[in-house]
């Protein structure tokens, strides 16, 4: 699968997975992985704890060694190649800097190791310490930088030799929220600056969004999604994706065929989906952004639209979140739903009433194979 990349120039694979396989006995931490990336994308592994990214970057680091499988740069093989001569950066949640160095000297470290002269590793620290913005710091310790700064630091000391891929793991997870959302930013930029290859690791589904071309969602040591963050958004392959990534409303229909099924009783459209047999049930997925709720007064002065749902519910709680309202109801038939709108919009509800919940046919996933754990934002680990 291939990335287009901001030139619009489609991009060539950098790395290639091929059957990857890590056991430990028994137990598969990472189960049979084949997966292309693009050189100079930004790819994210994302998932819970123990689902197989951390692993599978690992052995793309040349920290741990496949069981089965074969890891690809440029086409040449990387299994039997030390960590050190794999031209690959890392960068850690815990940063590792040196703290009895300076600034300079931590960022220098790469090169005096390989090597280079005084006057090489003089010019390239500059240009870091500069690209990072962290020149009037360069004769400061570790100790006198903020968590900001620190990470900033490791970013440059991964940078400094130039590889040709930098991978991250979880390394913002220490930080608090806004300083997070700030050094997201600045990697992003950072990123298109330099053009680098950069595979990072999270479990926040709302920073693999904001920093990542592409997305590789993790299950039981597989890739279960891949694809923007725009299309496993709107589009999501499978009911465990569409839980794990943003919040779902699921509704569980009984198929009746040419787009036609009941909810709870009470007739409902959904897309065409081929293959459905007389009264299999189905699973509908809807966005709460993309559902309404409406009081009965507004609903009946304002005709369902064609192409649209409606179902009666009780609503439980409405919570206002600055931006954004959400409205929790409960149908006749005791399915929980969601419905999100902005705050400007309003949503006048009070617990206890009854509410019309409308949704377009087009704008609902319909899955035809789960398994109740998929529905589960939490699953996803061994």
């Amino acid at each position: 699968m291939s990335a287009v990349l901001n030139d619009g120039q489609q991009a060539r694979t950098l790395v290639s997975l091929r059957n990857l396989n890590k056991h430990y006995g028994d137990f598969a931490a990472v189960d049979d992985i084949s997966l292309d990336i693009q050189d100079g994308e930004f790819l994210t592994f994302l998932g819970s704890s123990g689902s197989g990214k951390s692993t599978t970057l690992s052995m793309l680091a040349g920290f741990e060694t496949p069981s089965s499988g074969e890891i690809l740069v440029n086409g040449a093989s990387l299994v039997n190649v030390p960590p050190h001569k794999r031209d690959i950066g890392m960068v850690f949640q815990r940063y590792s800097l040196f703290p009895h160095l300076s600034v300079r000297d931590n960022i220098a470290f790469p090169l005096a190791i390989r090597k280079r002269s005084a006057a090489e590793r003089d010019k390239q620290v500059d240009a870091m310490l500069k690209l990072v913005q962290l020149d009037s710091f360069a004769h400061r310790r570790p100790a006198q930088l903020s968590g900001g700064q620190q990470q900033r630091v490791a970013i440059a000391r991964a940078l400094v030799y130039e590889p040709r891929i930098l991978l991250m793991d979880e390394p913002l997870g220490a930080l608090d929220k806004k300083l997070r959302e700030d050094l997201q930013d600045e990697l992003r930029q950072l990123h298109r600056r330099l053009g680098i290859t950069i595979v990072y690791v999270t479990h926040d589904q709302e920073e693999a969004m904001r920093l990542s071309q592409r997305i590789a969602i993790f299950s039981h040591g597989k890739i279960v999604g891949l694809g923007t963050g725009y299309d496993l958004y709107q589009n999501p392959p499978n009911a465990f994706v569409a839980s794990f990534l943003g919040n779902s409303n699921f509704l569980r229909v009984k198929a009746h065929g040419n787009g036609a099924a009941s909810f709870e009783g009470q007739p409902v459209a959904m897309r065409l989906t081929p293959g459905l047999a007389e009264g299999q049930e189905v699973l509908l997925m809807v966005r709460p952004e993309k559902a309404l709720a409406l009081s009965v007064e507004q609903a009946a002065r304002e005709a369902l639209p064609a192409g649209w749902n409606e179902v009666t519910a009780r609503v439980g709680e409405v919570l206002f979140l600055g931006e954004s309202q959400t409205c929790s109801v409960v149908t006749a038939g005791g399915t929980a739903m969601t419905v999100k709108a902005l705050s400007a919009a309003g949503m006048p509800m009070q617990p206890g009433d009854t509410v019309k919940v409308r949704w377009a046919v087009a704008d609902a996933c319909v899955y035809t194979q789960w398994a109740e754990s998929d529905l589960n934002k939490a699953a996803g680990a061994h």
